[in-house]
């Protein structure tokens, strides 16, 4: 088959149609392989349609076993041609020509390819109408018929029907006018459209169209109830204080209702201000009736609406299509009597009244009650959530910090193992723990005089520029060496006599040296001073003198380690 008549067919059937052209393509294709499975009898044969050098190709397909089970459907490796590179699992590719399809093959393809467009039709008009549901769309009258109109909306008919056309008008063939979408069905017989004139949405869509204020959402139409042809009522709301609603509506010198009112072919609209009371509600609908009192009736099955005797009629309306309308809008059964009616029957109207007020305000205090504790609720949700989230967050910075800080601060550790190593590798005799603790206080004594008395002469000195303090570390803490220390070991190592005392000694130093930092550090004592070497040695010639040392009595020490 030649690429040509093929691509010409599928345009033809696109163009006529509005199918897509893949839709169209692929119900070809599943319609010449059914027709070659009629022709040769095998309802299960595997086969494909192929485009190959600019033509239309059908292929029988065979699948390469080791041992045939089915002859129609498989072929064994062994019978394959010498030069065949085919392998078990790979499929047996025979050319069969189209145009040998018979008669009945041809007819079979020619129904399948019918309902495969049929129903790719149903569905294209389904998913193109199904979102455009109480929309305004124009529309062109095709045909009336007695029951319906038929109109063209486009890429389908839609189909009118009697009771959603207007009592006011009458519809011509070619007449061009404005419905709704009011529904879209889809059977067995394909997708329907329903379109309608009737419907309130109609008179919605077309003050949406003329009224700014009600396509922004600043005016609001609550409730609409509508007699086709007669009359519409409508309830409208506004959201800003400053904007009358009715007036929105009706606009400069009524150009907007006009409008919508030429449209519905001289239809009578009337626009009242929405209210949550149902009995100023009720009176805004049977305006310009007057109301004189609204309760429920005995049997608790609607309400009775209480009007002067003159202007029953009024409330009633035409054939009591004025009442009609105010249950729709309502959605309360409505009784209107007149007022001599009412005292025939021996009821206090205007007590009955009164009481059904007070009902109806606290059912919606009691509504406005609920609403608030929605929506303190929500917001409480909200900050719950928020307050979890920055939880969170708090939690993911905190181990954040700490991990840097545990990147940051490893030489603590380092030092502190450094210094219990080097102990441990020197032999020493083990010093009693009283001993130890003893020399420790007194030295922390002397150093913590010896740092008052340096802070003391250092405040009398001329002020001097510091320089920037080096990071506090333990390392620098444990390499410090008080001036008393320093002095007491110059005369230890001078009068020592005995080697082992002497180790000992050494010993009790290095220990001392690692308490007193340790206290230091508790104290969080700047340990490394900020001056230079010349200006700690005048400061020490200031506080000390050059004779400082000839008053220390050393047989005290030396009297003190061996006791």
């Amino acid at each position: 088959m030649k690429l040509e008549n093929f691509v010409m067919a599928i345009e033809a059937i696109v163009d006529d149609r509005n199918v897509e052209r893949e839709i169209v393509e692929e119900a070809l294709k599943e319609a010449i392989i059914k027709a070659y499975r009629k022709q040769i009898d095998v309802s299960d044969a595997l086969a494909e349609v192929v485009v190959e050098d600019e033509e239309l190709r059908l292929y029988r397909l065979f699948e390469v076993v080791q041992e045939v089970e089915d002859d129609a459907l498989q072929v064994q490796l062994d019978e394959l041609p010498e030069d065949s590179t085919l392998q078990v699992g790979d499929f047996q590719r025979i050319n069969y020509p189209i145009n040998e399809l018979g008669r009945a093959a041809s007819l079979l393809a020619k129904q399948v390819l019918k309902q495969k467009i049929r129903e790719a039709e149903k569905q294209a008009v389904y998913d193109e109408y199904i979102d455009k549901k109480d929309e305004m769309i124009f529309g062109e009258i095709e045909s009336v018929e007695e029951r319906f109109a038929v109109v063209n909306i486009g890429k389908a008919l839609a189909v009118m029907p009697r009771a959603q056309q207007m009592s006011n008008e009458i519809y011509q063939e070619g007449q061009r006018l404005r419905v709704i979408i009011s529904e879209v069905i889809k059977d067995t017989k394909g997708a329907q459209v329903i379109v309608s004139r009737a419907d309130p949405n109609l008179v919605k869509r077309l003050f949406e169209k003329e009224v700014p204020e009600i396509y922004e959402g600043v005016v609001e139409i609550r409730a609409i109830a509508r007699e086709a042809g007669e009359r519409t009522k409508m309830a409208v709301h506004s959201n800003n204080p400053d904007i009358d609603p009715i007036g929105a509506c009706i606009g400069p010198r009524g150009s907007r209702v006009q409008v919508v009112i030429e449209e519905l072919k001289g239809e009578k609209i009337d626009i009242f201000e929405w209210s949550e009371n149902t009995i100023e509600l009720i009176r805004n609908v049977l305006s310009p009736a007057d109301v004189i009192a609204v309760f429920p009736s005995q049997e608790k099955r609607g309400l009775v609406v209480v009007v002067d005797d003159k202007q029953l009629s009024l409330a009633i309306g035409r054939r009591g299509n004025v009442a009609r309308l105010a249950v729709r809008l309502t959605k309360e059964k409505i009784d209107i009597k007149s007022v001599t009616e009412v005292e025939e029957l021996g009821l206090d109207y205007m007590a009955l009244m009164e009481e059904y007020q007070a009902q109806l305000e606290l059912e919606l205090a009691q509504a406005k009650a609920k609403q608030a504790q929605a929506r303190l609720d929500a917001i409480a949700a909200k900050e719950a959530e928020l307050q979890k989230e920055l939880e969170l967050e708090q939690e993911e910075t905190l181990e954040e910090v700490l991990e840097e800080v545990l990147e940051e601060t490893p030489e603590k550790t380092i030092v502190d193992e450094t210094t219990v190593e080097e102990l441990n590798e020197e032999e020493v005799v083990e010093v009693e723990p009283e001993v130890v603790e003893e020399e420790t206080l007194e030295e922390e004594v002397v150093e913590e005089e010896a740092v008052e008395e340096k802070v003391e002469t250092v405040e009398e000195q001329e002020p001097v520029i510091e320089k920037p303090k080096p990071k506090k570390t333990i390392r620098q803490r444990q390499e410090y060496v008080s001036k008393f220390e320093e002095l007491a070991d110059a005369s230890r190592h001078q009068q020592s006599q005995q080697p082992r005392k002497r180790k000992r000694r050494s010993h009790e130093e290095e220990l001392k040296r690692v308490n007193t930092a340790e206290l230091l550090a508790e104290l969080e004592y700047e340990i490394k001073p900020t001056y230079t070497e010349e200006e700690l040695a005048e400061v020490d010639t200031h506080q000390l003198g050059d004779d400082w040392y000839d008053d220390i009595d050393y047989d005290d020490f030396d009297d003190y380690y061996e006791d």
